[in-house]
């Protein structure tokens, strides 16, 4: 991971904060602004750092300012969800909805639905006026209250309709494409000088978010894919020959199959993005099953739905469309076909039962984990808002909550060390080999 110079670090912020803030009164203990957490805890990196002369990148803590920028009595403030949906959404939209309302005393909160469509200037959704009434139930519920939606919108529409509401603070819900958008807003309300702070919350069921050590709807994915696995394990138990194949979230990072397999010890077989397999040969994936299926009668494969694309897009497996290009597959599916194809050609009898929870785990409500995690993401957004600051997002890292540039969030994207201790503990778990994913996919 590549270690950001401190001025990429710094927080865009409205102007100076004026106001005392409403919290004053309750004699809550405020944060500094000069209160820091060090990006890196590697000794010898600190030790570079302070033998050079240079300060070490260090994240501002997140938490309530003394004084602020915005007149909360004053404030509109506006709430949107954005791309697939994910465990927590509901939660995180009524901790803030409870902390502006009842932190800062914040009179008007507007819901714009159907993600950045709802702030589009053709949208027919009008916005969704949210008070404690409304939002005090919602958090026992999966989804989003606001709906959601995919795609762009232009930027200049959706700030016309933010200035036609007269909204100050703008939370954005969402992974990476959402984060861009809020970023693109951010960027042009500074230009056109509108005092708009557009503050993201980080949401990617997938967790591969850089520099946030969690996002929120993680720890139930994880929870619920294990509960996948022992229906997976119950039924490769109950034939000759059993295969229980689980396909996880995953386009890009394993982190879902990884932690679901080293939580669920029955498992097998853990196939992510980050570590390419081989099919065939005498130590790829189909004769390690073999071997398995010889010594136990039974089998558990956990899958990741972006592993295997290299041997999706080989030509000896690729699938094309009408035009030649090659067409997305569902790595299950292919994975199923091809152990059925397997062992069909050597006459050997092999029942394989595909799990694809998904779409269940996403519609979930939070469990505890996620919704005390949701609570305080909601809670820091806030503060950060009213203290004017912008184009920035809440996260959480070294045990702090922090405010982090939009910029660094999707600089890159977060995935598992091939050679890190987490990857290491699975291939002990599971006792698959390392030698299945050395080399390329290929074969």
């Amino acid at each position: 991971m590549r270690q950001p110079k401190p001025e990429e670090l710094e927080i865009v912020k409205l102007g100076p904060c004026r106001r005392p803030s409403p919290l004053q009164s309750r004699g809550e203990p405020f944060v500094p602004d000069d209160r820091r957490v060090l990006a890196t805890a590697d000794p010898q990196l600190l030790s570079t750092y302070s033998d050079s002369g240079m300060a070490a990148p260090a994240f501002e803590v997140a938490g309530p300012r003394e004084r602020i920028f915005f007149d909360p009595e004053k404030t509109t403030c506006g709430i949107v969800t954005c791309g697939g949906i994910c465990p927590g959404l509901n939660d995180v939209i009524r901790a803030l909805v409870m902390s502006l309302v009842y932190s800062y005393g914040v009179r008007r909160i507007l819901g714009f639905c159907y993600g950045y469509a709802g702030l589009s200037l053709d949208s027919r959704c009008a916005p969704l006026e949210l008070t404690p009434d409304v939002v005090e139930p919602i958090h026992a519920h999966g989804g989003t209250i606001l709906g959601s939606s995919r795609g762009p919108q232009d930027v200049g529409g959706m700030l016309e309709t933010l200035q036609r509401h007269g909204v100050g603070i703008l939370f954005t819900i969402g992974g990476d494409g959402t984060l861009r958008g809020a970023a693109a807003l951010g960027r042009e309300a500074q230009r056109r000088r509108l005092p708009l702070a557009v503050i993201g919350i980080p949401k990617t069921i997938d967790n591969d978010l850089e520099w946030t050590q969690r996002s929120f709807g993680f720890s139930t994915a994880v929870e619920m894919a294990t509960k996948a696995i022992d229906a997976a394990h119950t039924e490769a138990r109950g034939a000759w020959n059993g295969v229980g194949l689980v396909k996880l979230m995953g386009r890009h990072s394993g982190f879902i199959a990884a932690h679901a397999c080293l939580a669920h010890p029955d498992a097998n077989f853990c196939l992510v993005p980050e570590v390419p397999f081989r099919l065939q040969g005498d130590e790829g994936f189909l004769a390690l099953l073999e071997q398995r299926l010889a010594e136990k009668q039974h089998a558990v494969i956990v899958v990741a739905e972006g592993a295997a694309q290299e041997l999706l897009q080989d030509p000896e497996h690729a699938e094309r469309d009408a035009s030649g290009n090659v067409r997305l597959q569902d790595v299950g599916i292919f994975l199923r076909d091809e152990i059925r194809r397997h062992f069909g050609e050597r006459n050997t009898p092999v029942d394989v039962k595909y799990i694809d929870p998904s779409y269940i785990i996403r519609s979930l409500p939070a469990n505890a984990i996620d919704a005390e995690y949701c609570l305080v993401l909601a809670q820091s957004a806030a503060h950060a808002g009213f203290s004017g600051r912008t184009n920035m997002v809440v996260g959480f890292w070294n045990r702090h909550f922090t405010h982090i540039p939009i910029g660094l969030v999707v600089g890159e994207r977060k995935q598992l060390d091939p050679r890190g201790a987490t990857w290491r503990a699975v291939l002990r778990s599971t006792g698959q080999p390392e030698s299945m994913g050395a080399g390329t996919g290929a074969g």
